[in-house]
Formats: C-alpha cells, structure tokens, sequence
C-alpha cells in the first residue's frame, strides 16, 4: 500500500504532524529504530500519538551493549514491545565461513555484504505485513542524505511507504527535543559518539568530522558511508 503525501506533508510539515498524518494513512505503520537520538524522539513522539505503536530493531550480532541496553530502557520507558529482528543463521553461516568473521575490514564490497546479510536482508523480511514504515534519516546527516524525502514509496520495499519525520530537522532540534521532553538517549553520545551502528564499525568522532565519519572510518577518503538500508549506490 503506497500512499502519496499531501503537499502540507511532503513540505515540511512538523514531525509530529508527519507521524500522525502516516497513522491516519496506512493500517500498519512500524518504526524501524536503531536507538540512535532520532529513533528516541520518534518513539517518544508517536507514544504521545498513540498507545499502540509497533517498533522493530535490527540486532545484526555485533551491536554494542549499550545498544542492547537502550532497547531495554525504551521498552520500559513507554510500555511498549520491541520486535527484535536477527540475520538468518544460514546466510550468516555461509559468509563467515567464506569470508572470516571480520571481513567488513578487508573492502568496501565486503562491507556492504555484510551490512546486506545483517541488516538489509533481514529489514526485508520483517517489513512484510506493514504498508508503511519510519526512518530516523536525516537530511543533515550526510551528502548522501541530503535529498531524503519526508515521505516516498520506498524503491527497495515495493507497496511500501519509507516515512522520514526528521528529514528536515538539524542535530541541534532533535537534542533539543530530547532535553525538553526528558527522553532516553543511547549513553555513547556521551562518550564522543555521532552515529551508531555496530561495534568494531564504529567510532567515536573528532570535533569538525562529519557525523558519519566514525562509521568505517578506515575505508579510503570518499567512500560512501552508508549501507543498503538507505542507499545503494543512487540518489536517497
């Protein structure tokens, strides 16, 4: 079920206007969340909509505890189920046994497999049954970012809606939202942390970096810092 967003919608609307307009749309909407600051507002924002609010997290196997915790004190927090979505054992058993189990390292190639057998694949598999889904994406993030729309049927999710609440706020409104509203935020950011993914993939970033520059830090200048939930190798 692929839904066109009314001008108001696609524009600019606030993020809470943009949640309650998916509500309102489509019979099953899920919040996809990685329980960075964006996935924190949005649940908080949608838990003020509604109390039945349907949440999905991808444990690709490599994520930090902190992670592991955060999902705990959001499901605590407001009371609701977190769907925790894992990779298929075979096609994990299959690239480590091909590749080791830390071959993101070796190349570019390598990582994005790794990324599709942890992430992509099983993101497939879960969104069956929704008509619409919630993305913490940011324009402000990354170049790769930058033309995220506010909502759009989604390319690799066929019948799907890819809904991005946030896309037009800076980092600075949504920390400010979390301050206003006392919501839990994933304790890395205290530790130097600008995005968070998995473990050994990620790092904390220096004053001046990009806010992706911690992911796969050690891949050559210019590499796209993305995996294929949300680019594969076009526009946003």
């Amino acid at each position: 079920m692929s839904v066109t967003a009314p001008d108001g919608v696609a524009t600019g609307a606030a993020p809470e206007a943009v949640l309650r307009w998916a509500y309102e749309s489509f019979p099953r909407v899920v919040i996809v969340a990685s329980f960075q600051a964006e996935s924190s507002v949005l649940i908080d924002m949608a838990s003020r909509i509604r109390p039945d609010v349907n949440v999905l997290t991808l444990d690709t196997g490599r994520l930090p505890q902190e992670t592991y915790d955060m999902i705990d004190r959001v499901r605590d927090r407001y009371a609701i189920d977190v769907e925790v979505v894992s990779p298929d054992a075979g096609d994990l058993a299959e690239m480590v046994g091909g590749h080791g189990v830390n071959l993101f390292y070796r190349s570019p190639d390598l990582r994005r497999l790794c990324c599709d057998i942890r992430k992509s694949r099983p993101l497939a598999r879960a969104l069956h049954g929704y008509d619409a889904w919630v993305t913490g994406l940011r324009r402000q993030q990354a170049a790769t970012r930058a033309q995220t729309p506010v909502a759009a049927p989604d390319r690799e999710h066929p019948s799907l809606t890819k809904i991005a609440p946030l896309a037009a706020w800076s980092k600075d409104e949504v920390w400010a939202y979390i301050r206003e509203h006392d919501v839990p935020f994933h304790p890395l950011y205290e530790r130097g942390y600008t995005s968070i993914g998995c473990e050994p993939c990620t790092r904390a970033t220096r004053a001046g970096e990009d806010e992706r520059a911690g992911r796969w830090w050690w891949e050559q200048e210019g590499e796209v810092k993305e995996c294929g939930l949300h680019w594969t190798g076009g526009a946003s």
